[in-house]
């Protein structure tokens, strides 16, 4: 007997269910036709999608999740093109402690307050009771404060721009796999400037870094913009965001920039000697991304067959499948295999399929798990001199001589790049809606949800009063959206400009 968690409807909880070995899954069934389709569930197709495609597992307690080797290269190939344009910047990683002191965390009122319910602490060691109890960083504006008061002295020593690969705790009642977590992985840049306009000019560059990143390599579109007071990070001045929208219509937030003006210099003591000879606080920034855009991933590009990853990002990109033939074809069918395999490996991340499943079996697995691209050689092919590749995103074959197969490779993987981002813009913006009253606000999101722009006056009693009636938030004031003279949705009062609303996850 086994114990193994249950789903529930896509939550990620864990409940124990006795089993017993001869109830596992028969591998010699289609995958397929295991799935929920996409189109029909999406919670429910986005949970076994993960489990089939081996992205993650479940923990044995709520909220936590085993990251699978597949999901963990993912991850890794995120990390690494994001990592590079982190230090094409003059940004460098460093790693700082797990734990803080509960009287150090307190130091900043307003961000202890943000993220208070969602502490965990240590009080413990051993046997022994902690004389004070220990926070599991949250995040880590308070860590990276505490030591910049000590390296921070003079104006040379600015800017001061640091980023961290790291995991963060925050105690999560309602948690899904990669979009909501109780442990999440993510990085989180933290600097610090000799003046406001520097740490503005940073704030702004970190964001246009993660819409590039975002729409450029996941394929990803997004709608950048500048949250509300309401919706602005603990502790911060301002706070900007990227914000992508799922095929349900729900907004997903995929990376924030804070500009944190004086405020955890002041509570950190964070002082420098200027040109000027006159002693001052400096400026901080924060920043970050996390595994929920592995999320985004899924969501936005996948099918119901499975997952389709962009190749910039794929685990693999290329998978080879032999096609058998009559007695005798086998040979020569898989020097050709190997031929291929030589010529694709060190360019592109290659898998060669030489299990004894059928090439059905085959094609259905590599698409489950979202391989943007299916090179197939049979004896038909050996005698032609060429390969066929199979796009993943619609299935388009195409025959490749043999000897052009790599450039055959990287420009199919170069439009499937393109053809990804393209369907899911056009996906965006056939679901952006403009609202002029809140009857038309409340008709959009029964009937076609997704991003609705709409008039606000700027007032936080609007904005409880929309989200209380609607349960749509204010996403951001987004840069695109220009000014224009209206009247705000709920009061009548005028307004400026329109903010971009959305039910969110």
């Amino acid at each position: 007997m086994t114990n193994r968690p249950s789903q529930n409807d896509g939550e990620f909880g864990y409940i124990y269910v006795s089993t017993v070995k001869d109830e596992a899954p028969d591998m010699n069934q289609t995958f397929v036709t295991e799935l929920t389709k996409k189109s029909e569930d999406l919670s429910r197709w986005y949970t076994d999608v993960i489990l089939k495609a081996e992205l993650a597992d479940y923990w044995m307690i709520h909220g936590f999740q085993v990251v699978r080797p597949y999901g963990y290269a993912l991850w890794e190939n995120i990390q690494s093109r994001l990592d590079a344009r982190f230090k094409a910047t003059g940004h460098r990683n460093a790693y700082f402690p797990l734990l803080l002191p509960g009287s150090l965390l307190e130091k900043e009122a307003e961000h202890v307050a943000g993220f208070a319910p969602e502490v965990a602490w240590v009080t413990a060691a051993g046997s022994e009771e902690l004389t004070e109890r220990l926070a599991i960083r949250p995040t880590s504006e308070a860590i990276f404060g505490t030591m910049y008061a000590k390296w921070i002295q003079s104006w040379r020593d600015l800017p001061l721009l640091l980023n961290q690969w790291c995991s963060v705790l925050r105690w999560e009642k309602a948690t899904r796999f990669f979009l909501r977590t109780t442990e999440f992985l993510w990085q989180e840049g933290h600097t610090a400037h000799r003046t406001d306009e520097e740490a503005r000019d940073e704030t702004m560059r970190m964001l246009e870094i993660y819409r590039d990143f975002v729409e450029n390599d996941l394929a990803i579109p997004v709608i950048p913009g500048q949250k509300s007071e309401a919706e602005k990070f603990a502790g911060a001045e301002a706070t900007y965001t990227i914000e992508a929208l799922m095929p349900d219509g729900q907004a997903l937030q995929s990376a924030t920039s804070h500009f944190l003006g004086q405020n955890f210099a002041r509570a950190f003591d964070i002082t420098f000697q200027d040109q000027d000879g006159v002693r001052k606080n400096v400026w901080t920034t924060s920043w970050g991304l996390s595994w929920r855009i592995i999320g985004a991933l899924i969501m936005t590009h996948g099918d119901d067959s499975g997952l389709i990853f962009p190749p910039k990002v794929a685990p693999i990109q290329v998978v080879v499948i032999p096609i058998p033939g009559k007695a005798g074809d086998e040979q020569a069918v898989r020097d050709a295999v190997e031929n291929a395999r030589r010529s694709l490996a060190g360019q592109f991340r290659v898998e060669v399929d030489l299990s004894d499943r059928t090439p059905g079996w085959k094609y259905s697995e590599w698409e489950l798990r979202g391989v943007p691209l299916r090179v197939e050689i049979g004896p038909r092919d050996v005698r032609n001199s060429q390969a066929v590749l199979v796009r993943r995103d619609h299935r388009e074959k195409i025959p490749v001589p043999l000897a052009n197969l790599a450039s055959g490779v990287q420009d199919t993987l170069d439009r499937v790049q393109t053809s990804l981002f393209q369907r899911a813009k056009a996906f965006l913006e056939s679901r952006v809606a403009r609202a002029e009253s809140l009857a038309d606000f409340q008709r959009i999101l029964k009937e076609e949800p997704g991003f609705i722009v709409a008039h606000w006056c700027g007032s936080a009693e609007c904005e409880a009063a929309i989200k209380a009636q609607t349960g749509a938030t204010i996403r951001c004031l987004p840069f695109r959206e220009p000014r224009e003279a209206g009247v705000c949705i709920i009061d009548g009062k005028p307004s400026e400009k329109r903010a971009l609303f959305a039910r969110a996850y």
